[in-house]
């Protein structure tokens, strides 16, 4: 519980997308790609996802913030062994006791694994420039990239244009603010001396 939902918000816009790469004057942000994955899975569900639900999607890579801001590329992941597998597992613990989040069921991690890859695969070809080649052949992500941007964007920027991070941070911390109603536990940041201001 030693971090704030601002902490996380923080940490969540300052850690990388694609390791940094971008065709952009921004990085792409874990922030934002949170936000685009919770609306892209809201698109797709045939009902209205509940607060508990929509928080579990906006939180599936909240460990990266508490791990240093780290987002490792995929093919990377299985050469960083046990020990990084443990530090993500009991962070992710840690997650979903402060937010109160259900393992995922089958049919709900399907759906949220189709979002993922949809924003991944549309991520690789409008942010970081991949051709659809490459992303099928080379990144073999078997979705097809989707042309239009699910998120509402400052006036400045063009569809799936990284955001600074500054902004990525207040849009992640209002979405948290307003799925969290629910919570028993109110996150009060004047409890922790360390919340980033």
């Amino acid at each position: 519980m030693a971090w704030t939902d601002r902490d996380l918000a923080v940490g969540l816009s300052r850690t990388y997308r694609w390791a940094g790469y971008s065709a952009w004057l921004h990085p792409l942000s874990v922030a934002q790609h949170s936000l685009t994955v919770l609306a892209l899975r809201r698109q797709a569900s045939a009902a209205a996802l509940t607060a508990a639900e929509a928080r579990r999607e906006l939180l599936h890579d909240a460990t990266e913030a508490l791990l240093g801001g780290y987002d490792p590329i995929t093919p990377i992941k299985p050469f960083l062994g046990q020990g990084y597998h443990d530090l993500v597992t009991l962070h992710q613990q840690a997650v979903d006791a402060r937010y109160e989040l259900a393992a995922w069921d089958d049919a709900s991690y399907r759906a949220h694994k189709m979002a993922d890859h949809s924003a991944a695969a549309s991520e690789a070809l409008h942010v970081v420039g991949w051709s659809r080649a490459a992303i099928r052949d080379d990144l073999a992500i078997a979705a097809e990239p989707l042309r239009d941007d699910p998120l509402a964007r400052p006036a400045a920027c063009a569809p799936w244009e990284p955001w600074p991070a500054a902004y990525a941070a207040e849009r992640f911390l209002d979405m948290l603010d307003s799925l969290s109603q629910d919570l028993a536990m109110v996150n009060d940041p004047n409890q922790n001396p360390t919340a980033i201001a």
